[in-house]
């Protein structure tokens, strides 16, 4: 019986569900219960994919960075291009282990923002947090364009078209991850598999072809750029800062602990050590071949095509289906920031520094809000910049590093704190607890000395990219921070205004007015006024009258309809229709005595389409704009449903 009735029940609520419901359902999938979000985690080798393509993909464009800044000092500087690769990895290792400590100390997520929340105030946690959201809009934007570039360079009758191309893909990306994390993250591994497969295929043959002697150089390049500086210190630190956007979506992994089955922490770390050391050997791989091949650096030609042509045979299958896995992996970088954006504004939002709609999790158990808006800003970029990769690359990476800088140093702070608590003693923090580790020492030292170097990529990066477009970025950190803490400011005082903790027996109301303005009479009128009569006795219906012939009808049809109601007319020779209104309401409203209160309905109509809205005045909508800020005002909608009769 209950079963059957169970059943009834789904029936009738299929039956009533909206057409807009099905192809939501088409799009987007079924509705999930909140019971099976343990059920929509990811194991170690997607994870890998949603997590990691964002890193993963840097190699495509990393050693170019290098080249095209150690170019400009001559050829024979490129061959600084290995040590500095080098470095990068060295400096990868070093943020790598930062981020594992990380996953272990903060297994709800959160990253540098959780990091620097603890250890170094509400102020650099902002700040990380901005960066990183920044960061992570700029990687879509970017890493699509990117894409998008590299599929007009094989057809270029689609360059006009790439701004509705890019906005196409945000479009599709959207849709698979408002499906969910586990199906957005299936859908992607494949691509992010080709990729790692093709790329590592590649490096291992050319490597065997250095070792037997049979590898090639590269011909038909020529070098971008003349001899224009002297190589010094301030040159090659350039070339590092720039081959350091190898390191962005390194902190991705931990952001998204939660999206990982159990334990997560673990998986999370050990998918972090996977990425970090698939990036090291192909990055290291990369750089080494592009020396070995007298690779140059190109605007028409990327590193990875100079080597792809080398080893194969331009246009051949490899070649094409390298540069495709290249493509494809470029474009499903942004999944990354699909991943974490939402998640880092769900954790701003609880914390009170962004809308608290960003915490709400939609019908596939994602953070609905969250993917929309990076969507929505993303778009935008694209837009602005018109899907030009060399116009939003200057952005790019600053955010990364500050997040990076400021983690590393709360990791450092968190293991001085360590240092002063005693064997088996432990700390509760907001988002870890602190206990002695008899290491703290050396990790202290390894941390410290990556939050300088990764400052010092910062600084590099912001200064020599600065009139290109970062000086953006350098502004607009700091703005998204004051915004965050007005915003929670905003939430701070309304806690406080709302808190029953100082308040006493809640008034009672001695009097209710009721004015209900009319436009005319007829049935949806009378569904008004008797509603009002339900909220007290005390009850007005007020007409504005603009044309004397429509004034005689109203009062006519109020001595019979009105049910001996008062009825307010209120001429208007100016034909003003809301003016005469408020200052009726505001009059009345001056002179209520203490607790009382004025209530305002409004008759209503619900049309059968949603357009015929656009065909009547929205009188409620107009009141609640006039009357903002008056206390004590009700305004109360009555709906009637046209074409329903009673």
């Amino acid at each position: 019986m209950i079963i059957a009735e169970k059943n009834e029940s789904a029936s009738h609520d299929a039956e009533r569900r909206p057409p807009t419901q099905f192809i939501k359902n088409i799009l987007i999938g079924p509705r999930l219960l909140t019971a099976d979000a343990p059920h929509q985690t990811i194991g170690k080798a997607v994870g890998l994919a949603v997590f990691a393509s964002d890193a993963l993909s840097s190699t495509a464009y990393a050693t170019d960075e290098i080249l095209i800044v150690l170019a400009l000092a001559g050829a024979g500087a490129l061959t600084l291009s290995l040590p500095v690769a080098i470095a990068i990895i060295v400096l990868l290792a070093i943020v790598t282990f930062s981020y594992e400590q990380t996953i272990h100390a903060y297994p709800g997520g959160g990253g540098a923002y959780i990091v620097a929340r603890d250890n170094l105030g509400e102020g650099p946690a902002q700040t990380a947090g901005a960066a990183l959201l920044t960061d992570y809009i700029l990687t879509v934007a970017v890493s699509i364009s990117s894409g998008v570039a590299q599929i007009t360079s094989a057809f270029p009758e689609l360059l006009p078209y790439r701004v509705w191309i890019s906005l196409g893909i945000i479009l599709v990306m959207t849709l698979i991850n408002l499906r969910g994390v586990k199906e957005s993250g299936s859908a992607f591994s494949l691509p992010t598999y080709f990729f790692l497969g093709m790329t590592l295929f590649t490096i291992g043959l050319g490597f065997y072809r250095y070792f037997s002697g049979t590898l090639g150089a590269v011909t038909d390049v020529e070098m971008m750029h003349n001899v224009t500086q002297d190589l010094t210190l301030f040159l090659i630190l350039k070339a590092f800062s720039s081959g350091c956007t190898a390191l962005t979506g390194v902190e991705a992994i931990s952001n998204g602990i939660t999206a990982f089955n159990e334990p997560k922490s673990r998986n999370a770390g050990i998918t972090l050590l996977w990425m970090s050391s698939i990036l090291s050997v192909m990055f290291f791989g990369v750089t080494f071949l592009a020396g070995q091949m007298h690779v140059m650096p190109s605007h028409t030609e990327t590193v990875f095509s100079q080597i792809a042509r080398t080893i194969y045979e331009k246009g051949s299958p490899m070649y094409l289906a390298l540069l495709g896995s290249t493509t494809l992996i470029l474009i499903m970088a942004a999944n990354t920031s699909y991943a974490d954006f939402p998640r880092l504004g769900a954790l701003h939002a609880g914390d009170g520094f962004l809308p608290k709609q960003l915490t709400y999790r939609g019908s596939r158990l994602v953070f609905t809000w969250g993917i929309l808006a990076l969507a929505g800003f993303a778009s935008l970029l694209i837009i602005v910049f018109n899907a030009e990769t060399t116009a939003l690359i200057p952005l790019y990476a600053i955010g990364v590093f500050l997040s990076f800088t400021l983690s590393q140093s709360g990791m450092a702070v968190r293991w001085w704190k360590i240092s002063k608590l005693k064997v088996g003693e432990e700390v509760p923090q907001l988002g870890s607890t602190l206990r002695f580790d008899p290491k703290w020492k050396g990790k202290m030292i390894v941390n410290g000395f990556g939050a300088v170097a990764t400052f010092v990529v910062m600084i590099v990066f912001a200064l020599s990219k600065f009139r290109d477009g970062a000086w953006i970025v350098v502004f607009l950190i700091p703005t998204l921070v004051f915004i965050f803490f007005r915003i929670h400011y905003h939430y701070r005082d309304l806690a406080k205004d709302l808190s029953l903790d100082s308040f006493g027996a809640p008034p009672r109301i001695r009097r209710n007015r009721v004015i209900v303005p009319i436009g005319g009479v007829h049935r949806g009128t009378l569904r008004a006024m008797h509603f009002a009569r339900t909220l007290s006795d005390d009850v007005t219906a007020v007409y504005i009258a603009i044309d004397t012939a429509e004034e005689a009808k109203v009062q006519t049809k109020w001595a019979k309809w009105g049910d001996g109601l008062r009825l307010k007319i209120i001429p208007s020779p100016y034909r003003f229709l809301y003016e005469p209104l408020l200052d009726y309401i505001q009059f009345i409203a001056r002179q209520r005595k203490p607790n009382e209160m004025l209530t305002v309905v409004v008759p209503e109509f619900v049309p059968t389409a949603w357009w015929h809205n656009l065909l009547h005045t929205q009188t409620a909508f107009f009141l609640r704009l006039g009357l903002l800020g008056m206390k004590d005002i009700v305004i109360m909608e009555v709906p009637y449903h046209v074409g329903e009769h009673d």
